[in-house]
Parts: C-alpha cells; sequence; structure tokens
C-alpha cells in the first residue's frame, strides 16, 4: 500500500520516523537505493526494506548494479543525483571517498564506532556486513576433502583443477597463507619486491590447473559441473546453492574477510533522509535479519545477541570460523593494486 502523506496520516507517519531517529521534516514518500540484485539485494530487502517501508510509510525504490563505481560517478557528473543510498564494497568506498564523491558521514547519528569491527566504519561509509572468501568442494564428489588452505595447493594428494577468482586480490593472499605466512604478516611480506615474488611462485606450483571464474555465480557452477575438484568461493553462494540441494563443504582455515558499506552520492536530495535510512538499516536487530537470509555477519558487535541460533555457524563472523581469518587489506590494494594487477595480468598471459 502507498501512503500519502496527508491529514492524520502524515501525524502517524512523522511520529514514526521520529521513533527510528528520522527527523519530521524529512518525511517523504519514497528513497530510493542501490544494491547488488541477487539473494543478497532479497535478503536486505527482507530484512529492511520492507520493514522500513512498514515502519514508516516510505516507500523504497531499488536499483541493481554490478559495484562499477563509474555508474554512481556518471549520475553524480550529470547533476541528476537520483539515488538517496548505495550499497558499495570497500575499494569502491576507498576510490569514493578520495575522489570526493560521497558525502561525509556525521556518526553522530549512526552510533558508537567502536561497536563495529575494526576496519568496517568510515568518514564516508557505514559497514554493513562481513562476507568471506573462502575455500570450497563438492562433499557429494569428495567424502574425505580439502582441510586447509594448503590442499589448494596440493595436486598430489587432491588431483584435479582448482577454481580461482581472476584477481590478484585474495589469490596472493592465500598463497602466502598457504606458504606458511602468519595471517598477521601477509601484507608486511606482500608489500616487498620479495613477497609478491614468493606469493607467484606459489601459485605457480598450480598454474596448469586453475580455471578462472569472473563472476560470484560461476564459482558454484563449476564445482556443480565437476570442472574443479576445488574453487575459492564467497560463502553466500556455497550457502544458496547448497539450499538448492547441493552438499557442497566450505573450509573454514585462513578465509578472507571483507565488507559493504552505505554511502549516500555527492549532491544527492533529502540527505538527512537518506541518514535516517542507513540508521534504521544498520540497526543492530535490523543487521542481524540479514543474515537469517544469507549468511553474512553483521560488522556491529551489538549484533551478535540477535543472530538466530540456527544461523550463526554458518556466518564468517562466528566464533568458529574466525580462526586464522584475514581482514583484505583494501588500503594496501588501493596503494599496490595498479602494480600487482599489471603483474598479474601478464602472469596470467604466459
Amino acid at each position: 500500500m502507498k501512503y500519502r502523506f496527508t491529514g492524520s496520516l502524515l501525524v502517524l507517519s512523522l511520529v514514526t520516523l521520529a521513533a527510528i531517529g528520522a527527523k519530521p521534516a524529512l518525511a517523504q514518500e519514497e528513497i530510493a537505493v542501490m544494491s547488488f540484485g541477487g539473494a543478497y539485494q532479497q535478503a536486505w530487502r527482507k530484512a529492511v526494506f520492507e520493514p522500513y517501508t512498514v515502519k514508516t510509510g516510505i516507500k523504497i525504490i531499488e536499483q541493481e548494479y554490478g559495484g562499477e563505481i563509474a555508474k554512481i560517478k556518471a549520475m553524480i557528473e550529470s547533476g541528476n543525483v537520483t539515488l538517496n543510498a548505495v550499497d558499495v564494497d570497500a575499494p569502491t568506498l576507498l576510490q569514493g571517498c578520495d575522489e570526493g564523491i560521497f558525502e561525509k558521514i556525521d556518526w553522530t547519528q549512526i552510533g558508537p564506532k567502536d561497536d563495529w569491527l575494526d576496519g568496517t566504519t568510515s568518514k564516508c561509509g557505514v559497514g554493513t556486513i562481513v562476507y568471506a572468501t573462502t575455500l570450497a568442494y563438492d562433499g557429494a564428489q569428495l567424502a574425505n576433502g580439502p582441510t586447509t588452505i594448503k590442499d589448494l595447493f596440493d595436486t598430489g594428494k587432491f588431483p584435479g583443477k582448482r577454481g580461482l577468482w581472476k584477481k590478484p586480490a585474495t589469490n596472493l593472499e592465500f598463497a602466502l597463507l598457504a606458504d606458511g605466512v602468519e595471517p598477521g604478516q601477509v601484507y608486511q611480506v606482500l608489500a616487498t619486491p620479495g613477497g609478491v615474488d614468493r606469493a607467484f611462485a606459489k601459485l605457480d606450483t598450480i598454474k596448469s590447473n586453475i580455471v578462472w571464474w569472473e563472476a560470484g555465480a560461476q564459482a558454484p557452477q563449476l564445482l556443480a559441473s565437476g570442472e574443479v575438484v576445488m574453487t575459492t568461493a564467497w560463502n553466500g553462494r556455497i550457502y544458496n546453492a547448497n539450499k538448492e540441494g547441493k552438499n557442497f563443504k566450505i573450509v573454514w582455515d585462513h578465509e578472507i574477510l571483507d565488507s559493504n558499506y552505505w554511502v549516500i552520492p555527492k549532491g544527492a536530495k533529502n540527505q538527512a533522509a537518506a541518514m535516517a535510512f542507513i540508521k534504521y538499516a544498520i540497526a543492530p536487530k535490523e543487521l542481524a535479519g540479514v543474515s537469517q537470509y544469507i549468511p553474512y555477519g553483521p560488522v556491529r558487535k551489538s549484533a551478535a545477541r540477535f543472530v538466530q541460533r540456527e544461523v550463526a555457524p554458518n556466518l564468517p563472523t562466528s566464533p568458529r570460523n574466525m580462526t586464522g581469518a584475514l581482514t583484505l587489506d583494501n588500503g594496501f590494494w588501493a596503494d599496490h593494486g595498479d602494480e600487482i594487477r599489471r603483474r598479474f595480468t601478464t602472469w596470467i598471459a604466459q
């Protein structure tokens, strides 16, 4: 039902807005948000967008994209910013902050930063969920499958093809982790020429057995078709494949964690309304609700008590899954990424 803020209904809507922290003057009938589509956006729709509309009367107009910062920049450069809030990944957040295309966040309206996991707060973005790039295999094909990230590189014990994301980020980290580098030392090692050489040398050991994937949906497809015996994959993709009847297994060893953020595009209309929406969207109970529909962990520590007991073991932030985890250092990739990506592209072509 679409509400029009007139008469007594306006009063009711304003009271509801005040209850979630929005200012009465911000009342409007709709706001526009953009996220990554698929099961991920559906999780936000069920846990946040639809309840927000019920609670405030404000309709959420959804758009989808593949994470392209160019799409956001083009909208801003046109002078017609039609979105109020955008869900971005960490590299887009860093680039957008550096280029000044996102509004600054007033954290006094959001919450205490120390309630967020390390690395998930920003001057122009509010952390939302944590996901993981993991090692996965088909339990229907391998009764005794891999148990550590080292097994990704052990073609003697596990012969066959491996699926890897066609980007240097995560692959170089996995290579060093498998080569014995402790998680806390990975980026110190990778920041040196010798460390980069070491990572590529480790990748060389399986180069002839690599099948590259570029879109998240391709990783579970490679497992399902039997084209690979194991693959790196985003944990949510594996979880969803299992919901559809697969018996894929995640190896929770040295997984690589990353997070997403809500941002406000520069020049967005009614930014106060956008802030009110973001404040609602990242409330502990709402963030925990997202994990009910897709197994990504909430970044707020205070959300843990709202996570359903049966959901918790599937989350990257579950204590038993965090052993040896590495948080992707997007700042490192912002500083060194161009050079390493050029080498990676050349390496693939050789």
